[in-house]
């Protein structure tokens, strides 16, 4: 961003505090006033999240979740937050003769959500879980807004279980915010898999997106136009593997709207292992956490992929309850630009629960940038599951988990430098009860695995806040487990800050202060 001196600063500040999409500083959200003194940070007004459709399995059920956590400073009167189904644009999806892309002319959108559909999940209060149970196959995506006093940090989650098939299993994820580019590593176009990138367009014009794919030698040759046409207030699953000939059992997905915004998520389905959401990758960067890896992983996968001009150099570490240390074998990974490396780290975590930490093995020259995640495996034989932990952001302020059950839920936190001091609240059921705040201290280097507090008296799913107090970066991820004849279920989701707030300049700030790229 150039660095230009703006004097009218109002309508940046009414802009920024209503979509709560970027805070205006450049740097770290520790302090406001470091990046000048006028410097003020204000909840959002306005918060919007795509649910992809869950399953189009006879045997499964889902579970909505949604939450907005009680803040100060927050106008305790006004606001609404609900989701309405969104229009599916991929009719052909079902028919045995479709190509699994969907109709990419079909610019209607139909309904789109609008025409007296009835509202999903319409919170009361913040503080207080809602839930739904979906027991179809029909159940569809989803399009939500909130606004006032439910837009700061209002999270939904979707939890699906499958009895039976192919994809059985528990698939888990939390509802993402529309943006423009995402970066899916660890996607695959092998036989044995079959992976589906959802694509939710929010709004009433119909976006242009992109779809690239990147194997272990570079970009895979695409058998098909790439641009697809998503219509508005639609969504449309694509089947990854009608978008190139070449089969890569590792591969990277990214994903550009051209016009427009989309939400992006990626459903993979394996023959032998069972099925999950796999979410896309934290922005590309030199340093990357990839937290909670389950003590009791039968194995892992790293997938890396560098979308820079130059190779990476990492350090591979492990971060486990007392210490890190280098998976054996696995000291470090080259990843060549605009390829994807894959490593299999077996039993990683030996018993004990830990977190991947990437960072840049040193050299002349700026670190390269890269996004990463990893397959995680629970089980043997048959009896496999398996879900996917994508590099995850730092928490700033606060990150919120929702759909937490009595037994099940395990949060991880691992803290890649130095010490950090977290409060994790557990808020009212949704049946009821009273939250439960607990503070915890995560050493420097180490993964924290625990189950989360639990309501007083409370009935019924829940929330958990991680709020950081103070010290170093703090990541973080969710596991929800279900065992079920004998299957270890169980799905994954990562913690990035919720930005529920945003930092704005008072009128007349230099906004070169606040900016330094």
């Amino acid at each position: 961003m150039n660095r230009t001196t703006l004097s009218l600063i109002g309508a940046a500040t009414a802009l920024a505090a209503i979509s709560g999409v970027a805070a205006l500083t450049g740097g770290s959200s520790d302090d406001a006033g470091s990046a000048g003194k006028a410097a003020t940070r204000l909840p959002v007004q306005r918060s919007t999240l795509l649910c992809p459709t869950p399953s189009t399995s006879d045997v499964s059920s889902t579970t909505y979740t949604a939450y907005t956590p009680k803040r100060d400073g927050v106008d305790a009167k006004d606001g609404t937050a609900e989701l309405l189904p969104a229009q599916n644009a991929a009719d052909d999806m079902t028919d045995p003769g479709g190509d699994g892309k969907g109709d990419k002319n079909d610019k209607s959108g139909k309904d789109g959500g609008k025409g007296g559909d009835k509202p999903v999940l319409p919170l009361k209060e913040p503080g207080k879980p809602v839930t739904t149970d979906v027991s179809s196959a029909d159940a569809p995506a989803l399009i939500g807004t909130a606004d006032g006093r439910f837009a700061p940090g209002w999270t939904v989650q979707q939890t699906t279980t499958i009895d039976a098939g192919s994809g059985r299993g528990i698939l888990g994820t939390a509802c993402t915010a529309p943006d423009t580019d995402f970066w899916f590593p660890g996607v695959s176009t092998d036989r044995g898999r079959q992976d589906f990138v959802h694509l939710t367009n929010p709004d009433d014009a119909a976006a242009e997106v992109d779809l690239k794919l990147y194997g272990p030698s570079g970009r895979l040759k695409s058998a098909t136009d790439e641009s697809i046409t998503v219509p508005p207030r639609s969504t449309l699953p694509v089947l990854l593997s009608t978008l190139t000939d070449q089969r890569a059992e590792s591969a990277s997905l990214r994903v550009t709207a051209r016009s427009g915004r989309i939400g992006a998520e990626v459903q993979a389905v394996d023959q032998k292992a069972g099925s999950d959401w796999l979410p896309p990758s934290a922005v590309p960067s030199s340093s990357v956490a990839i937290p909670g890896i389950p003590k009791d992983a039968t194995s892992a996968r790293l997938v890396v992929f560098a979308p820079g001009s130059d190779d990476a150099d990492l350090k591979v570490r492990l971060a486990g309850p007392n210490n890190s240390i280098t998976p054996a074998g696995h000291e470090s990974l080259h990843v060549k630009s605009g390829m994807t490396a894959a490593i299999d780290l077996g039993d990683v975590t030996k018993g004990e629960p830990g977190s991947l930490l990437l960072t840049p093995e040193g050299g002349e020259g700026p670190a390269t940038p890269v996004v990463a995640a990893l397959q995680v495996t629970r089980g043997k034989g048959g009896d496999q599951e398996t879900a996917f932990i994508p590099a995850t952001a730092a928490i700033e302020r606060s990150a919120t988990a929702a759909d937490n059950r009595t037994k099940g839920s395990t949060l991880s936190l691992v803290a890649p430098r130095a010490a950090a001091k977290v409060r994790i609240t557990a808020s009212a059921g949704a049946g009821g009860g009273s939250p439960v705040s607990k503070t915890y201290e995560v050493k420097g280097g180490t993964t924290k695995a625990l189950e989360p507090p639990r309501p007083a008296s409370g009935k019924g799913p829940y929330a958990v806040t991680v709020e950081r107090l103070s010290g170093g970066p703090v990541h973080a991820s969710r596991m929800l487990e279900l065992t079920q004849d004998g299957v270890p279920m169980f799905t994954i989701q990562s913690l990035p800050d919720d930005r529920g707030t945003v930092v704005v300049p008072e009128a007349g700030q230099n906004m070169s202060l606040l900016n330094d790229d």
